[in-house]
Order: structure tokens, then C-alpha cells, then sequence
């Protein structure tokens, strides 16, 4: 009676385990044809082949490395500089007889060397550009990409502000000259993110986007010692500060409907590819801008103390602090009707909380 039931699962179970094995035997085909192929030719051929299997192997162990081993490190990094004691009001004259340098120039400076020298940077990596079997970008799947996306997160804060140094704080007024040091920073650190040393095209050899960023760090530190020596300026004015706050926050506030966009992807299962490099760059952009902004309220620490912004430069700080705790091990986008919360709407709302102190704080200088 049973017979016909237990027929059919057979047949079931043996068609599932035939269509597996055509799925393997199809994978594994290029690689028998490839040692078919190998197995008659000679060692001058063999060992140019081994040897470039051998650099596939281990720089594909290096991009494994460099993407799944890495840490945001302290992310109450800005307490280390000690503003207001080793600093004062950028371009201010100290006792000793030189000027005061500039924090937000410094911490750009620092956020660089972070990105390049303390940690790889990974947007270059050939590997990481060529994606998922040289077919899909490593943003479109769950691997690979979290490591970048930071990194592209801080990078974003540092071209904001060589920008707005080079524009306006930088200079006294807009009749002034521009100064060197930053214009050789902007145009470094707005170089392409993910260029490599070599290239398809003539002349075949670039700088990467690793040297570009350590010369715009070294053009920033130079401005600082022309700041110190009273030979550069740093206009800390009240309307260039309501102008930087207008500035940052536009540049938040288009991180917001980025993530919006995204949230409008979401389902119920949670997963969703692109969460996860939307997370991370946007905790590097908040991670980027709490050192900025902290330096920016010691650079500007006389408009801060004639306006009374302490109160709400405080709020800013705590709000960036929380924002930096939340760090899952795995980045969900779950609809509103989902038992899985949605990490984007999370770090969302914290960016929308920063974003509404700086507007808050540039009305107050506005008025």
C-alpha cells in the first residue's frame, strides 16, 4: 500500500540529487577543462600558470584580510586632542608670539591618515573593483564591501572640508588670495576614490588614490605650520560658520534620501544586499564629521562663546556619541510590517537628529 508513496519520494530525492550533481559537474567544468588543457603542456608553460594561480590565491586572501579584519577604533576619538587646552581660536595670536593652527585642518589631516596609513584602503584594491566573479560589484552583494563603504563614508567629510577651507576659511573675505597648501588639498583629496597605479588607458601609470590622499594630508599639515607662523589665515567668522553648517548639513541631508531610498527596498525578511554598504558609509560620514565638528567648535570657540551655542553643541556631540555605539554584526532593512527592525531607519534617525541641531545652531547664527 506504502509502495507507490515511498516510489515517489524516491523519484523525488533522486531527480533533486541528479540536479545537483549537473549543477556541481557545471561549475567544476572550466576548472577539469583547464587541467585537461595543463596536463600535456610543459613546465614553461606550467609554471607561468602556477605562478599566476599563486597570485590570484593569495591576493584574493590579501582582499580577505583587508575587508573582514578591521575595526572603526575609538570612536571618541575627538577627546584625545584636548581642544581647549592645545588648541585655541585658529589664526588667533597665542602668547608665544605665533598663531594658533587650525583643528579642523589637523583632524582631516588625521582622518586621512587613518584611511591610508593605519588601515588599507580598500576602494582601490583591484580585486575589490573587479566585484563578484568580475560580474558583480561587491556593493550589489552582502560581502566584501562594508570595509569600503566606511571608508568612502570618511573620505566624503574631508573633501566637504578642504572645500570649505580652501572657499572660505581659508581666506579673509573673497578678495583675498587663495591659499596654496589648501588648493593642492582640495584637488588631492577629490582625486577618483578607486584609482589604482595602473590603468587601461595611455599612459598605462596614475597616482593612486592611497598617494593622491597622503599628499592632500601633507598639504593640510603644511597649511597648519604657515597658520602657526602667522604667514596663512583662517577667517573664524560667524557667517563662515553658518555657512560650513549649511554645507554639512546638505551634505547629510542627501545621505538621508539615500537611505530613504533604500529603506523603500526593504521586505519583510530583513536582507537586502545594498543595506549593508548603505549602513557603513553613513556611520563613516557621522564617524568623519564628529571629529570635524569638534574641531570646527574649537576653531570657531569665540562666535561659539558670542552666541551661546554650547548647549546645542553638546546635544550634537551626545547624538553623534549614540550614533557611533550601534555597530550590528549584520545590517537588516526590514519593512515597517516586519518583526526585523531596519538598521537603516536607525542610523537614519540619528543622521536627521544631527542634521536638525546644525540647522538649529545656523539659525542662531543667522539672526
Amino acid at each position: 500500500m506504502l509502495d507507490p508513496i515511498i516510489a515517489f519520494f524516491s523519484r523525488i530525492f533522486e531527480l533533486i540529487g541528479r540536479g545537483i550533481g549537473h549543477f556541481i559537474a557545471w561549475l567544476l567544468w572550466p576548472f577539469i577543462a583547464f587541467r585537461n588543457w595543463l596536463r600535456g603542456r610543459g613546465w614553461f608553460v606550467k609554471i607561468p600558470v602556477f605562478a599566476i594561480l599563486l597570485g590570484i590565491v593569495f591576493s584574493y586572501g590579501y582582499l580577505i584580510y583587508i575587508t573582514q579584519f578591521w575595526s572603526i577604533g575609538d570612536p571618541n576619538y575627538p577627546e584625545r586632542y584636548a581642544f581647549q587646552t592645545e588648541y585655541g581660536a585658529a589664526g588667533s595670536q597665542a602668547d608665544n608670539g605665533t598663531c594658533h593652527r587650525s583643528a579642523m585642518a589637523q583632524v582631516a589631516a588625521d582622518l586621512i591618515d587613518k584611511n591610508v596609513n593605519q588601515e588599507h584602503w580598500v576602494p582601490s584594491n583591484p580585486l575589490s573593483k573587479a566585484g563578484f566573479a568580475f560580474v558583480i560589484d561587491w556593493k550589489d552583494t552582502p560581502f566584501f564591501d562594508n570595509k569600503a563603504a566606511f571608508q568612502l563614508g570618511i573620505n566624503q567629510t574631508v573633501r566637504r572640508t578642504a572645500v570649505e577651507l580652501v572657499d572660505r576659511l581659508g581666506r579673509v573675505r573673497g578678495t583675498s588670495s587663495i591659499n596654496q597648501n589648501l588648493q593642492e588639498a582640495r584637488e588631492a583629496a577629490n582625486y577618483r576614490e578607486d584609482a589604482w597605479v595602473f590603468t587601461f588607458s595611455p599612459p598605462f601609470l596614475q597616482p593612486s588614490t592611497q598617494a593622491r590622499l597622503r599628499d592632500a594630508r601633507k598639504s593640510l599639515l603644511a597649511f597648519n605650520e604657515e597658520l602657526q607662523g602667522c604667514r596663512a589665515e583662517f577667517d573664524a567668522r560667524a557667517d563662515n560658520l553658518l555657512q560650513f553648517f549649511d554645507r554639512v548639513t546638505a551634505d547629510i541631508g542627501s545621505t538621508s534620501e539615500i537611505l530613504q531610498r533604500r529603506m523603500e527596498q526593504s521586505n519583510f525578511t530583513g536582507f537586502d544586499a545594498r543595506a549593508d554598504d548603505r549602513f557603513w558609509f553613513t556611520f563613516g560620514q557621522l564617524y568623519g564629521y564628529y571629529g570635524i565638528l569638534s574641531a570646527a567648535r574649537s576653531d570657531f570657540r569665540d562666535v561659539v562663546a558670542q552666541r551661546n551655542l554650547d548647549a546645542i553643541w553638546n546635544r550634537v556631540d551626545e547624538q553623534l556619541q549614540d550614533a557611533l555605539t550601534v555597530r550590528p554584526p549584520f545590517v537588516a532593512n526590514g519593512s515597517a510590517s516586519s518583526l526585523i527592525k531596519s538598521h537603516l531607519e536607525s542610523i537614519g534617525f540619528d543622521l536627521l537628529r544631527v542634521r536638525s541641531n546644525l540647522v538649529e545652531m545656523r539659525d542662531v547664527l543667522d539672526r
